[in-house]
């Protein structure tokens, strides 16, 4: 297995975001429009109760460099998420990679999307070759030592979930494609349904509820309750003016028997 190599010391510069190449330099696996929307799925739901949006950063396709002692070895996650790290708030802040030793946090769990020539690779199948960065799996699990790792294979809808060890992963036994992850107060599992008008088989978090809403559901459930209030309301005038016509007819009656209604004690 690939040994972590101890940082390098610290008078020497490292280089920062700013320094390394951020597009995909000859990688299999490029990103479709399933990695896009199922990317964008899993941002949209993640939200841990117990952090702040301050306290989480969500990434996809964005470089991720890991080895302080080859700068320009890196992996690209098709998602992961790093906690107690903040996403900017300014544009001009955006990152154009995740640079572990700039960062000074390791992601707490990765996602990758199976793609046709990626399996081996993604699932640690793949053995390293020889004077060539460590696998992805060497990677997560050796040197990142990445608590979370989750694939999911569209194709066979099969979705495979492993937790850190000791030292190696094991996989995590699924209920009904879920699983619970304690720290997050979040469960990852498979739904199906529609996101971004197309409908089939997504990763999706979930809380003690049920489904974390997406923004879209959010806002059908507010016009939804907002429709709920105004028949309430509608409701409620339309019960005190029949109180008020049968206060009237009771008035009527015991002015016609000779009774001043408003003098009644």
């Amino acid at each position: 297995m690939y040994q972590p190599i101890p940082p390098r010391p610290p008078q020497e510069t490292m280089p920062t975001m700013y320094d390394l190449p951020s597009e995909l330099v000859g990688e299999s696996g490029l990103p479709d429009e399933f990695h896009c929307i199922q990317a964008d799925f899993l941002s949209e739901t993640c939200q841990p109760p117990n952090y702040s949006s301050e306290e989480i950063l969500v990434a996809s396709d964005l470089n991720l460099y890991y080895d302080p002692r080859h700068t320009l070895w890196y992996k690209r996650p098709d998602w992961y998420l790093v906690l107690g790290v903040a996403s900017a708030s300014q544009q001009e802040n955006l990152r154009l990679s995740y640079v572990v030793w700039q960062e000074g946090v390791d992601p707490f769990l990765i996602v990758e999307l199976l793609s046709p020539g990626t399996e081996q690779d993604d699932l640690g199948q793949r053995l390293r070759e020889v004077n060539q960065p460590p696998t992805k799996w060497e990677v997560y699990e050796g040197i990142l030592r990445v608590p979370y790792y989750v694939v999911y294979d569209r194709y066979e809808n099969n979705l495979r979930a492993f937790r850190l060890t000791g030292t190696s992963y094991e996989a995590i036994s699924l209920t009904e494609n879920r699983f619970w992850l304690e720290k997050l107060e979040l469960g990852l599992g498979l739904w199906q349904g529609t996101y971004q008008q197309t409908t089939g088989l997504w990763l999706r978090w979930y809380n003690t509820a049920g489904w974390v809403p997406t923004l879209a559901e959010q806002a059908g459930q507010e016009h939804q309750r907002a429709q709920q209030e105004h028949q309430r309301a509608q409701q409620e005038h339309e019960r005190a003016e029949q109180e008020h016509q049968r206060a009237e007819r009771l008035a009527e009656y015991l002015r016609s028997q000779g009774v001043d209604p408003d003098n009644l004690r």
